[in-house]
């Protein structure tokens, strides 16, 4: 078989498939431009769904108040969501449906999205506290430091 690699036409091939590799693999991760990064807001809630992902997972969980009792808006619980590293990372920080399962108590400091709706990107601690609201609430004093922040995950 004749080696090919000098030809131009073939190292022209190879570029442009070498180039749409690359490109598929940047567009698969997203800007973090949605959230506002001037923002660090912390939140305490209860745990209703942990959505694992390679990239990124998330924690869809019920808002709490400082009591420990669902917040509440138009006769609804409110609902909010974060998005943290990728499962693989946060499971090495106890972060997983076996170790974090539905109906845990948790507080995180997040980068809400800027339309305002109920979601964000994780940017600070994440504390586990358990399946009930401490008293004094969940915080570091009363919960298991489990991300400190983005460079933990």
């Amino acid at each position: 078989m004749k080696n090919r690699s000098g030809n131009p036409l073939y190292t022209a091939i190879a570029a442009v498939m070498l180039a749409a590799v690359f490109a598929t693999t940047a567009a698969a991760h997203h800007s973090f431009a949605m959230y506002d990064q001037t923002k660090a807001t912390t939140l305490t809630g209860k745990l209703t769904r942990y959505i694992p992902g390679a990239n990124h997972a998330q924690l869809i969980f019920q808002l709490l108040d400082e009591t420990g009792k669902p917040v509440m808006k138009d006769g609804k619980a409110v609902q909010w969501g974060v998005e943290t590293g990728s499962a693989a990372s946060m499971a090495r920080n106890g972060v997983a449906p076996a170790t974090f399962p539905e109906g845990t108590v948790f507080t995180v400091t997040l980068h809400p999205l800027r339309d305002g709706r109920t979601f964000g990107a994780m940017s600070g601690a994440l504390i586990q506290c358990g399946m009930a609201m401490p008293e004094g609430g969940c915080n570091e004093k009363t919960g298991k430091v489990l991300v400190r922040g983005n460079a933990d995950i």
